[in-house]
């Protein structure tokens, strides 16, 4: 038992009930390792999001990087408008909230900014994470799911 080598994550959170588990045996695949904890960072950077949609008023944010109208391979355009003032000034917006010490405003903002960058990248279909890698056993279970 000592030997065991296994990944498992078990969520009882709110509206999170999931336990992913992955025995690593000998014959296990390293491509079988790559999915399964693509499935994990999937699931974990969702929570992340939906935890500071609860915190912040994200809808804000999602309406002007709506507004930014990014199309395709637009990088340049998505680029400086992550860096610019309507972006920027909505983070600090939403992040100045009455009882947040200075250091938790600026953690959020950094969590801002990341989901920004993920929101912007994907739309302009620039893969930046493992989430956009179509694999197939993924498929069947979010079918399963439904």
């Amino acid at each position: 038992m000592a030997d065991d080598k296994y990944i498992q994550l078990i969520a009882n959170y709110d509206d999170w009930v999931s336990i992913k588990k992955l025995k690593i045996e000998t014959a296990t695949e390293p491509k079988t390792v790559m999915e399964f904890l693509a499935s994990l960072n999937t699931s974990l950077d969702n929570k992340v999001e939906s935890n500071l949609r609860k915190i912040l008023e994200l809808d804000k944010l999602d309406k002007v990087i709506d507004s930014l109208g990014l199309a395709k391979r637009e990088y340049d355009k998505a680029l400086a408008g992550l860096n610019g003032r309507d972006v920027n000034g909505i983070i600090k917006e939403i992040t100045e909230k009455e009882g947040l010490m200075p250091n938790e405003k600026s953690e959020l903002a950094d969590f801002c900014k990341v989901y920004a960058t993920r929101k912007v990248l994907k739309q302009i279909e620039m893969p930046i994470d493992y989430s956009q890698i179509k694999i197939p056993g993924m498929k069947k279970m979010k079918k399963a799911k439904a």
